[in-house]
Protein backbone atom coordinates (compact mmCIF):
# COMPACT_ATOMS: atom_id res chain seq x y z
CA UNK A 1 0.00 0.00 0.00
CA UNK A 2 1.03 3.71 -0.74
CA UNK A 3 1.15 6.43 0.99
CA UNK A 4 -2.41 8.36 -0.51
CA UNK A 5 -4.68 5.47 -0.03
CA UNK A 6 -3.29 4.86 3.72
CA UNK A 7 -3.67 8.23 4.57
CA UNK A 8 -7.09 7.97 2.89
CA UNK A 9 -7.87 4.83 5.08
CA UNK A 10 -6.51 6.65 8.06
CA UNK A 11 -4.06 3.92 8.69
CA UNK A 12 -1.16 5.55 10.57
CA UNK A 13 2.27 4.56 10.32
CA UNK A 14 1.37 2.66 7.06
CA UNK A 15 2.07 3.30 3.72
CA UNK A 16 5.53 4.93 3.30
CA UNK A 17 9.47 3.71 4.53
CA UNK A 18 9.89 5.69 7.33
CA UNK A 19 11.76 5.10 10.57
CA UNK A 20 8.94 3.64 13.42
CA UNK A 21 6.36 2.87 10.47
CA UNK A 22 5.41 -1.01 9.71
CA UNK A 23 7.10 -2.05 6.17
CA UNK A 24 5.62 -4.78 3.84
CA UNK A 25 7.72 -4.79 1.41
CA UNK A 26 8.05 -7.73 -1.52
CA UNK A 27 11.02 -7.26 -3.63
CA UNK A 28 11.42 -8.77 -6.94
CA UNK A 29 12.56 -9.15 -10.49
CA UNK A 30 10.47 -7.93 -13.14
CA UNK A 31 12.37 -9.71 -15.83
CA UNK A 32 11.72 -12.95 -13.68
CA UNK A 33 8.72 -12.47 -11.81
CA UNK A 34 6.35 -15.08 -12.92
CA UNK A 35 3.43 -16.78 -11.34
CA UNK A 36 3.75 -20.30 -11.14
CA UNK A 37 -0.15 -21.57 -9.91
CA UNK A 38 -2.42 -23.37 -12.08
CA UNK A 39 -6.03 -24.38 -11.74
CA UNK A 40 -4.88 -27.67 -10.99
CA UNK A 41 -2.11 -26.88 -8.43
CA UNK A 42 -3.66 -22.81 -7.28
CA UNK A 43 -1.24 -22.86 -3.77
CA UNK A 44 2.47 -22.86 -6.34
CA UNK A 45 4.95 -19.38 -5.23
CA UNK A 46 5.69 -16.99 -7.69
CA UNK A 47 9.16 -17.35 -9.12
CA UNK A 48 11.36 -14.17 -9.27
CA UNK A 49 10.54 -12.86 -5.94
CA UNK A 50 13.72 -13.26 -3.48
CA UNK A 51 12.07 -11.65 -1.09
CA UNK A 52 9.22 -10.64 1.10
CA UNK A 53 9.11 -8.36 4.11
CA UNK A 54 5.63 -8.05 6.37
CA UNK A 55 5.86 -5.40 9.51
CA UNK A 56 8.99 -5.52 9.21
CA UNK A 57 9.97 -9.23 9.36
CA UNK A 58 11.37 -11.22 6.72
CA UNK A 59 8.99 -13.79 6.05
CA UNK A 60 10.48 -14.62 2.37
CA UNK A 61 14.54 -14.78 2.42
CA UNK A 62 15.34 -16.76 -0.84
CA UNK A 63 13.94 -20.29 -0.94
CA UNK A 64 13.13 -20.66 2.61
CA UNK A 65 9.70 -19.38 4.02
CA UNK A 66 9.51 -18.06 7.50
CA UNK A 67 6.44 -18.67 9.35
CA UNK A 68 6.36 -16.09 11.47
CA UNK A 69 2.88 -14.13 12.38
CA UNK A 70 4.12 -10.70 11.24
CA UNK A 71 0.67 -9.85 9.60
CA UNK A 72 -2.02 -8.94 10.70
CA UNK A 73 -5.81 -7.25 9.70
CA UNK A 74 -5.30 -3.49 9.38
CA UNK A 75 -8.45 -1.60 10.21
CA UNK A 76 -9.11 2.61 10.63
Amino acid sequence: MTGMPAAKLRLKERGLLRPGYAADLALFDPATVQDEATFTDPHRHPTGVPYVIVNGRVVVDGPRFNAVPAGRVLTP
